[in-house]
């Protein structure tokens, strides 16, 4: 009886560290004044140990469970090989993680830079320097994680975007099918500081790192990141960029997110 009663012990205990790993909870906006769900994925935490953090921001029509299941598959195993936190916010199924002028309670910049930020920093064994703390995404959450992550470039020391959205100004009839007129309004008065370009002057004085990659069969993403490309590599901003065979699909950025993650160790060993 004492020998099943110590094995029962075990496996609870077992049981309650494998559960930590992937922890669901709610975070309060103070800006959007409501509660947004947010999926922390952690190794097995040491006491008075600190970790490197990558937060990491879904496509258009996701959400963080998906990101579990299908779009970065075995992500607690990499928490636990890289000794990593990622934080995974749901970025609502399309708020392009903007500031929106016109929806008042749709304010993911501000949440994912600054309010989650400080709420993990406060919560979580994590590291405050930026140099150990990233942020990536793809499709909408490429165009996310680069304007988040420029602007709020002492927070983040590496950016990552696979297969991003980052030039409205060529989207046509997807500026509206991808509901982006309902956060930004329509495509006529968008304000020119929501587009990617922007960024890039704030990018020569960042100091930070960049990874960019798209799929070469992507049609409606690899012209818009070639440009892209194109214009940091005129200004003689350091970044990688790579072209792979792939579509824009979970095939194609389950594997570039994963080698995104290897690539964001090495920076994090610098």
């Amino acid at each position: 009886m004492k020998k099943l009663i110590n094995l029962i012990l075990i496996f609870i205990t077992f049981s309650q560290l494998y559960s930590q790993k992937i922890i669901r909870q709610e975070v309060f906006s103070p800006k959007m004044n409501k509660k947004i769900k947010v999926i922390v994925v952690t190794p097995n935490l040491e006491a008075k140990k600190a970790y490197n953090s990558v937060y990491i921001l879904h496509g258009f029509s996701g959400n963080p469970e998906r990101i579990i299941k299908e779009d970065i598959p075995g992500l607690a195993e990499k928490s636990q090989k890289y000794g990593t936190i990622y934080i995974l916010p749901d970025g609502n199924f399309s708020s392009w993680y903007v500031d929106s002028p016109i929806v008042k309670d749709s304010q993911y910049q501000t949440f994912i830079g600054k309010e989650l930020v400080e709420f993990i920093d406060k919560n979580y064994p994590v590291k405050k320097e930026k140099a150990q703390r990233g942020i990536l995404g793809w499709s909408m959450g490429g165009y996310g994680a680069t304007n988040i992550g420029v602007t709020y470039h002492d927070t983040f020391g590496i950016v990552g975007s696979s297969c991003g959205a980052l030039d409205f100004r060529v989207f046509g009839e997807n500026y509206n099918k991808y509901q982006v007129d309902k956060v930004l309004g329509p495509f006529e008065s968008l304000k020119s500081n929501y587009l990617t370009d922007s960024k890039i002057n704030q990018m020569e004085t960042a100091q930070q790192h960049y990874i960019f990659d798209c799929g070469t069969e992507d049609v409606q993403m690899i012209e818009q990141n070639r440009k892209f490309h194109q214009a940091l590599t005129q200004k003689k901003i350091q970044h990688l960029y790579i072209e792979s065979l792939g579509a824009h699909d979970t095939k194609y950025w389950s594997i570039s997110l994963t080698n995104q993650l290897a690539l964001f160790e090495k920076y994090f060993g610098k």
